[in-house]
């Protein structure tokens, strides 16, 4: 099988691109980041995920983006709650992480080189998402450019590098449903950027009021929110 590394948060999305990278024929490698993100219980989902869905390997890397702060999700700053979707086409939110993909892409680089690989995937969506300036198609398709100048064995000619992202013109509820065509269990996922200490999400972040906005679309139940009235 063809080894792939494929960004892994533990999300609903990066969990769907897992599953269609396996649908594909890959091998997957599967890569998460503890960057000191305050909803640190993604890792739990990550590795739930990873183990349920089968990869050659699953690596938490250790990275702290809190040095250099400028996000909710990892400095002492309120993550905004209850925003209509008007709001979140508006501006660019406070839960942005500084470069973050950026990051993640290059340490994925890394791995997929010394693997012999050719393929990363990595789960952003240019529809249903919070405005994010690193999940637009164009970023992506600047980044592989790059990327394919960036590493001995792209300029030797021993490896031509493919960012796939088959989410990015998905809706959520698109999204869903193509994981629920591939078994995917999304009762092991999270979403939520501001859970309790259990990891039962809060229902008001945007990231959890995109996942509900897409499961009522997809006309069925989040499991997850099943999993915490059914311990």
């Amino acid at each position: 099988m063809t080894p792939a590394v494929v960004l892994l948060s533990g999300g609903l999305d990066s969990t769907t691109v897992l599953a269609i990278a396996k649908d594909q024929g890959f091998a997957p490698h599967a890569l998460s980041f503890r960057y000191g993100q305050r909803h640190s219980c993604e890792l739990d989902a990550a590795a739930r995920v990873a183990a349920h869905l089968g990869v050659a390997e699953h690596i938490i890397a250790d990275i702290d983006l809190r040095r250099f702060g400028g996000s909710a999700l990892t400095a002492d700053i309120a993550v905004p709650k209850g925003r209509a979707p008007e709001e979140m086409d508006s501006a660019i939110p406070v839960t942005y992480v500084p470069a973050r993909n950026t990051v993640f892409l290059s340490f994925a680089l890394a791995w997929a080189e010394t693997l012999g690989a050719s393929d990363i995937f990595i789960g952003v969506n240019a529809l249903d998402y919070s405005g994010y300036p690193d999940c637009r198609p164009e970023y992506i398709a600047a980044y592989e450019q790059m990327a394919n100048l960036a590493t001995v064995a792209g300029v030797e000619g021993r490896q031509r590098l493919r960012i796939h992202t088959p989410l990015i013109d998905l809706t959520k509820a698109g999204i869903i449903q193509r994981g629920l065509a591939l078994g995917v269990d999304y009762a092991l996922t999270s979403s939520c950027y501001d859970p309790d200490e259990y990891g039962r999400p809060c229902g008001g972040c945007d990231s959890c009021l995109l996942r509900a906005k897409g499961f009522a679309e997809a006309g069925v139940a989040d499991p997850l929110l099943n999993r915490f009235e059914n311990p």
